[in-house]
Order: C-alpha cells, then structure tokens, then sequence
C-alpha cells in the first residue's frame, strides 16, 4: 500500500495547478497567491495549532483557486 502511493506521488507535478488553462501554459497570479496563503496556513496550524486565524487563511485561500477553475479557456 505504503509503495502504490509513494509511486503514485512520485509523479505528481505540483507545478501544473499553479498554470494557466490556455495555451500558454504560464504561472497564473490567482492560483500563486491562493497556494502562498494555503501553505502560510497549514504552517500556522501545524506551528500553532488550530485557531481561527487559520480557518480564515484556509477560506482566504480557497476562493481565488476555486473560482480559477471555472475560467473559460480564451
């Protein structure tokens, strides 16, 4: 169990969900800033615990990355 998800991670490229959908396959401001403040999050709470303060940052977050999903390629 342990190697499947190791294999399965192994090839796993973070870097594509921070692009753009279209042709020019950039790094979209949206998803970069949305994942700075995820990851500024989860560091909070594994530093600090769980507090109010993250669950804030964790919404912060999520909204301009899911509202990336919904763009039209252009």
């Amino acid at each position: 169990m342990k190697n499947k998800l190791l294999s399965a991670l192994a090839g796993l490229d973070l870097t594509e969900a921070f692009k753009t959908k279209g042709d020019l396959q950039r790094w979209s401001a949206k998803r970069t800033i949305g994942g700075a403040i995820a990851v500024t999050a989860c560091q909070d709470i594994v530093t600090n615990g769980n507090s109010w303060e993250s669950v804030v940052l964790c919404a912060i977050a999520i909204i301009p990355i899911s509202l990336s999903f919904f763009e039209e390629k252009e």
